[in-house]
């Protein structure tokens, strides 16, 4: 009975625990849905619940309306900052991903899940503190750890017809230019710490020690004065 409980663990089968919350880290039904959301204790993923401000979405629709190139020049500057943030701040990322999504319950997720659990814990303590675009943070461990089953496979081919308000991520990639100043950044601040790190060393040479002078004989001085001499003539 327990191998067969473990087997459908967050599958439809599963009459206990909710199978969207396991695959996607978060339901449309929310805290009304009829199957439970068992939240991780450790995980290398955080969710950052609403952190991206969809230009797409209703809220955003008194703005000023962008063309798609603006649209994607300040996603990438949101994906630049918070990617060297969480690796400046927390630790080596393996993945960042945004939803593109425009439901309530994926609207403006991102994901982020580090290398290692305790990066992912600390950032999520540290980060329900902190605030971005004036707003205060939501952060929680999540337990997606393969996003190629969480992400809708019919919109990566462009087929899903339920475009933003479909139930499985709809992901927002940046642009193949700011990943390469994402790296570029990484690479500096690591070069950085290496050097604050390492000891300074003095620009001034260190002075020699000059050996002190023998006292030369009377014999040896008669010597080289005949030497003298002798050289004269």
């Amino acid at each position: 009975m327990a191998d067969y409980l473990a087997s459908i663990y967050g599958t439809e089968k599963d009459k206990v625990n909710c199978p969207f919350y396991y695959k996607v880290g978060a339901c449309r039904h929310g805290e009304r849905c009829s199957r439970i959301h068992n939240k991780p204790l450790f995980s290398q993923t955080i969710l950052l619940q609403g952190l991206y401000q969809n230009p797409r979405s209703v809220m955003n629709t008194e703005q000023i309306p962008l063309s798609e190139d603006e649209i994607q020049e300040k996603f990438d500057e949101f994906y630049k900052d918070i990617y060297i943030e969480m690796v400046n701040k927390y630790g080596q990322v393996e993945e960042l991903i945004v939803c593109d999504n425009l439901g309530e319950h994926l609207l403006g997720n991102v994901y982020v899940r580090f290398r290692y659990e305790s990066a992912a814990e600390k950032a999520a303590e540290d980060l329900n503190r902190r605030y971005f675009a004036s707003r205060p943070i939501v952060a929680e461990l999540s337990p997606v750890t393969d996003f190629k089953e969480a992400c809708c496979r019919q919109y990566e081919t462009s087929e899903c017809a339920k475009e933003g308000f479909c139930n499985f991520m709809h992901l927002k990639y940046a642009s193949r230019r700011v990943r390469h100043d994402i790296e570029d950044a990484i690479y500096d601040e690591k070069r950085r710490k290496r050097k604050s790190r390492s000891p300074r060393r003095s620009r001034s040479p260190i002075p020699r020690k000059r050996s002190p002078e023998r006292k030369r004989s009377p014999e040896h001085r008669r010597r080289s004065r005949s030497g003298d001499r002798k050289r004269r003539r």
